[in-house]
């Protein structure tokens, strides 16, 4: 086996989130646009052979076990019946609930990363069944393709999209998904498109349902979004806290990162439409038969 190995994990933005309807067991029905972006956390493996999972890197608030890195490694090593063991440090970028799907980013590439390191052989289908188990966005990073998504977001169409540069906030709050989805004003009867509607772009398609409630709710968000907006259409990604704006180059977002750097945690981030992830482990290159 190899010394060790460290792979990207990567955000995503909701470029658009609709909310079409309510399903009997709780969650909602959504349309929406993943896109994959070069913002990363990198995750280092390196094997062992005493089955343990050992993760070195702590999460305020999370206990090792429960922690979706270790519970992704867990799974896959039941799923698999793996002897083989793995420790595991996380070097974080993205903020947390922030809306960029780390956690479910991290969980995927320890799916994708320890079906290479442990030699396998499972399909990214299968492996997205179980991420599934873990969340409803880690599917999508398993499979490392901007996607639209429906059901909960885990039924995914694979998808090219336009590959701007964004500028993306963190208004310095934590925003809780359960309260939004919950909130008694929050659109749950959008009239569901296509995909090749979706896929035209703008308004009024390209809008987060979220955004009502969230920008009510927590009026730091809606002071960012309202300061972005000067510069170009600001959106909210998943249920936030981050929110972002597009640009046509590098140059221009950076210099709007700039000015919002003074006042929140800012990053600038190109849009991607296949995960590095996958790009290292050559996943792309063997579809494509080079």
């Amino acid at each position: 086996m190899i010394a060790s190995l460290t792979l990207p994990a990567p955000a995503k933005l909701n470029r658009m989130l609709h909310i079409v309807g309510r399903r009997e067991d709780g969650y909602h029905s959504l349309q929406t646009l993943f896109q994959i972006i070069d913002l990363c956390d990198h995750i280092t493996f390196t094997p062992r052979h005493d089955g343990e999972i050992h993760l070195t890197s702590e999460v305020s608030g999370v206990d090792h076990d429960d922690n979706l890195i270790v519970r992704a490694a867990r799974l896959l090593q039941q799923y698999s019946g793996s002897h083989l063991g793995i420790t595991l440090d996380v070097e974080k970028r993205l903020p947390m609930g922030g809306g960029l799907g780390g956690g479910s980013s991290n969980a995927a590439t320890v799916l994708v990363g320890l079906n290479h390191i442990w030699q396998l052989g499972l399909s990214l289908n299968a492996l997205a069944e179980l991420g599934l188990q873990l969340g409803a966005d880690v599917p999508v990073f398993v499979h490392g393709h901007t996607a639209w998504a429906e059901g909960v977001g885990e039924q995914l169409t694979p998808v090219t999209l336009d590959a701007p540069w964004f500028v993306i906030i963190h208004p310095g709050i934590s925003v809780s998904t359960p309260s939004v989805f919950q909130d008694p004003q929050l659109t749950r009867d959008s009239r569901p498109i296509t995909m090749a509607r979706a896929l035209q772009g703008g308004a009024p398609e390209w809008r987060n349902d979220c955004e009502a409630v969230v920008k009510k709710r927590y009026p730091p968000i809606a002071e960012a979004l309202d300061w972005l907006g000067q510069y170009a259409p600001s959106r909210l990604t998943g249920t936030g806290a981050c929110l972002f704006a597009a640009f046509q180059t590098q140059q221009a977002a950076q210099a709007i990162a700039h000015l919002s750097a003074k006042r929140w945690p800012t990053w600038v981030a190109h849009g991607l439409n296949t995960s590095p992830l996958h790009d290292d482990l050559g996943y792309f290159t063997k579809a494509l038969g080079r």
